[in-house]
Formats: structure tokens, C-alpha cells, sequence
């Protein structure tokens, strides 16, 4: 007799979004305690619980409907009481853009080992954010920064928000809960985490140290990407971005920092209470995270290798069609299947500037000096491609379907050149004899020799 497994592949799902809501966009509710939604309208003359109702604009009032982004909180206490008479405060290596103090580099590509976690140092989530590149403009809302973090503390009498960009995360190394507003979400290696632009939120750590990178979006918000010929399936599913259900935080008379960046500087004042306090809430403005194992990926079943373009999970667009201010692309585990074609990605010239890290594994184009931990810089209009070894092992290869298991490598593509910071400049990890990948391609043209046999 075959056994009904329904009720066992709906629980499965069930503890897997357990704390959170499934989908991209949507407009969600939730409460922490029954009855703390209003139901019926946004603001009524008396809320439940005694709370406040408080509206949280991502977008202008009249935006279109398609790009209109809002959330109703309801808190124990407006956000008026959550701020002060802010003082002006340094974090010297988190930097925004445009990055006056450039660093003296030769113009090239660029390659770093990854940063060493110092174990003995207290860094919370923003005293151990470290810039690498900036890119645009902060003021203008155009561009964006790519930073690691280096954790090893939680914040705990400390909150945050960015009035500049949205944060995406992408762990490296240990676990991270993200306490924010407007829920708990828990990220690890292999998952990502999007913080909108003014949420308020404070970083646990629940392990001992913690390594990442993260992307600050100085432009329009991350979307999922538009599929044209793909169609309706593929890549990064709507369903499995998760939103966090309401949690609150209930703290008085502690003495609590809050901290805010704006226009590139950093502000705190001090305050008696958490602001982590919204009860129920209900909108489309909302902080997610993703399963990047989860993505879909597509690509050449025939010959070629395609753009890599089509391995987008997020894109933040610009005001030119098909012109990202970023994309975040990944380059996930999958099978290569291409006859008669060089496999790895091509050489190439980019109008685009790619920030690059690995998570886990070994890049297919880099099987040497790129580790996980590690990044590299190849800006725009810059010449870049598989190293030596990679060409050359893909130029001889058996072209049977190869699996490329065990790999997790992501970008952060932009329009805008990308500027490293003194910190980057200055790091011991940076490769001085990057540029030596390539100095083992020799010259292969023989005009009396049409087919070339790999020699």
C-alpha cells in the first residue's frame, strides 16, 4: 500500500517558513499578538493595545502602483521618540561615496585574499563594516558601496538604520540574526538578506565570529529581474524570498544608542527604550532574505557559453532600460553540457564594473588565489577573463557533461567605475601578482596551421 506523504511534505514546508512569509513583493500582515491589526483601515482614531499607527514610505506618495512601497506599523511608541539631539560619530572604514580620498593605485584589475577576522578586536556589525569600493554618488541616490564585515560581537544595546541605501547581505563565514523592526531573520552562508533603506534593526551573532560582504544600494531597490524569452519559471523564484512575521522588542528605561547614516556621515543619540517595538504591521516595505541554493539556473544546452547575465538573482535598475545601477549575480552549482565550446566565461571588455567574491569552492575560472573570503575588482572597460590554467584545461577538456559541484561565487555588477578605498589599498591581502594569471597565455597563431591541437 503506498503511503500518503501529503501531510509530511506540508509540514516540511511549513517549519521551513516557519517565522516567516513567503514571497517577493507581496503585500503581507502579521501581528505579534492577536487583534493588534486594524482591520478595515490604516489609522483609526484609537489603535489596538494603545498602540501607534505610523506609515513607512519606500517610495514617493505617487508612485505607480507597481513601484509604490509602504508599510503600516503599529508601535508601542512613534518613531519621534525613537531619536533625539543626534551628535555627529566616526566609523573611519565605512566609507560612501563619491570616495574623495582615492587610493594610489595602478589602474588594472585587482585581487584580494580574504580578510583575516580579528578574534581578539570587539566588532559589532557597524564598527566592523569595511569599505572596498564606492561607486555614484550618495547624495544622488545613484550607486552604491561594496563592503565585508568582520564580526565578533553582537549589538545589544545598540540599533541602526541607513537612511542612504538598502543593505544587502551575503555571509561568508557564521550565522547572523538580524533583529529588525519589523522581525527576526536569520541568515548563514549560502543565504543573503535584503535590510530596506530606514528600517531599524540591531545584528546578533550567535556563533563566535562572523565574515561577509555586503552591497549598499544607493539607487532604486533590488527587484527580481525580468525573465523576457526565460518565461514564467527559473532563476529566482517569487515564492522563496521569505518576509519575517512581527516580533517587538519591550524595553524601558535602558539606556540604548540608536545610530543613523545619512549623506554618508553617522549620527547617534541616545534613547530609554528599544526601538525594536512595532507590534503588527502590514505593506509591501519590508526587510526578506533568499536561499541562493534555491535559485533556478538556465543557461547554453547546446554550444556557447551564455552572458552572465542570465545567473541574475537581484537587479536595482536604472533610469535606462536594461542598465542596472546593480545587479547581484550569482554563479551557483550546475551542469556544463556545451559541444565544441570553450566553457569557462570568455575574455572580455565590460562597459559594466564587477565586484567579485566566493563563498564556497573554487571559481571555474580562477581555480588558483581566489578563495572563499576572498574578492576582486575587474572596472569597467578593463580587460579580464579565465586565468592560464583555466583556458588552457578548457581548451584540451573532454567536452562531456561536467557537474560544477561544491561552488557559490557572486557579483556585484554596476554601471559606475568603481573607487577603492585607502583601507582596500592598503590591506596585506591584496595580491601585488594578480595580473600573473594571465602571463602563461602564450602566443598560438600559426598561419599554416588552421586546426590548433591544444599544444
Amino acid at each position: 500500500m503506498n503511503q500518503d506523504t501529503s501531510f509530511v511534505v506540508a509540514a516540511s514546508r511549513a517549519k521551513y517558513n516557519e517565522g516567516y512569509m513567503p514571497g517577493f513583493g507581496n503585500d503581507f500582515e502579521t501581528e505579534a499578538l492577536e487583534g493588534a491589526l486594524p482591520i478595515g483601515q490604516n489609522s483609526p482614531q484609537r489603535c489596538p493595545y494603545g498602540l501607534y499607527a505610523e506609515q513607512f514610505s519606500g517610495s514617493p506618495f505617487t508612485a505607480p502602483r507597481s513601484a509604490n512601497e509602504r508599510s503600516w506599523l503599529y508601535r508601542m511608541r512613534p518613531t519621534v521618540q525613537h531619536i533625539g539631539l543626534f551628535t555627529p560619530i566616526d566609523f573611519p572604514l565605512w566609507t560612501s561615496a563619491p570616495n574623495r580620498a582615492r587610493a594610489p593605485l595602478p589602474l588594472g584589475p585587482l585581487r584580494w585574499d580574504p580578510a583575516p577576522i580579528p578574534v581578539d578586536e570587539d566588532l559589532d556589525f557597524l564598527s566592523g563594516m569595511r569599505t572596498i569600493t564606492t561607486a555614484g554618488d550618495v547624495e544622488t541616490q545613484t550607486g552604491f558601496a561594496a563592503h565585508v564585515y568582520l564580526v565578533t560581537r553582537s549589538m545589544t544595546d545598540d540599533y541602526f538604520y541607513n537612511a542612504d541605501g538598502e543593505l544587502l547581505v551575503v555571509p561568508e563565514v557564521g550565522q547572523l540574526r538580524f533583529f529588525t523592526e519589523m522581525g527576526l531573520i536569520d541568515i548563514a552562508p549560502g543565504e543573503i538578506a535584503v535590510i530596506p533603506r530606514g528600517v531599524k534593526f540591531k545584528v546578533l551573532l550567535p556563533g563566535e565570529a562572523a565574515r561577509g560582504y555586503v552591497c549598499e544600494n544607493y539607487g532604486a531597490k533590488f527587484a527580481c529581474p525580468e525573465r523576457g524569452p526565460i518565461g514564467a519559471n527559473c532563476l529566482a523564484n517569487r515564492r522563496d524570498f521569505l518576509t519575517p512575521v512581527a516580533a517587538y522588542e519591550e524595553r524601558d528605561g535602558a539606556d540604548c544608542r540608536m545610530v543613523i547614516k545619512w549623506c554618508g556621515g553617522f549620527h547617534e543619540t541616545r534613547i530609554e527604550h528599544s526601538p525594536l517595538d512595532v507590534v503588527a504591521w502590514h505593506g509591501n516595505y519590508a526587510p526578506y532574505k533568499y536561499n541562493l541554493r534555491h535559485f533556478s539556473p538556465v543557461g547554453p544546452i547546446l554550444y556557447d557559453h551564455a552572458d552572465p547575465s542570465i545567473f541574475t538573482v537581484l537587479t536595482a535598475p536604472s533610469e535606462t532600460p536594461g542598465t542596472a545601477n546593480i545587479d547581484f549575480v550569482i554563479f551557483p552549482p550546475r551542469w556544463l553540457v556545451a559541444e565544441h565550446s570553450f566553457r569557462p566565461p570568455w575574455y572580455h571588455l565590460n562597459i559594466m564594473s564587477e565586484f567579485m567574491g566566493l563563498i564556497e569552492g573554487v571559481y571555474d575560472a580562477k581555480p588558483e588565489g581566489f578563495v572563499p573570503g576572498g574578492m576582486s575588482l575587474h572596472n569597467c572597460m578593463l580587460p579580464h577573463g579565465p586565468d592560464a590554467e583555466a583556458f588552457y584545461k578548457a581548451s584540451r577538456a573532454n567536452l562531456a557533461p561536467q557537474k560544477l559541484a561544491d561552488t557559490l561565487a557572486f557579483m556585484f555588477e554596476t554601471r559606475f567605475p568603481q573607487h577603492v578605498t585607502t583601507y582596500a589599498a592598503e590591506l596585506p591581502t591584496l595580491q601585488a601578482t594578480y595580473l600573473n594569471v594571465w602571463k602563461g597565455l602564450s602566443k598560438q597563431f600559426d598561419p599554416g596551421r588552421r586546426v590548433w591541437n591544444g599544444a
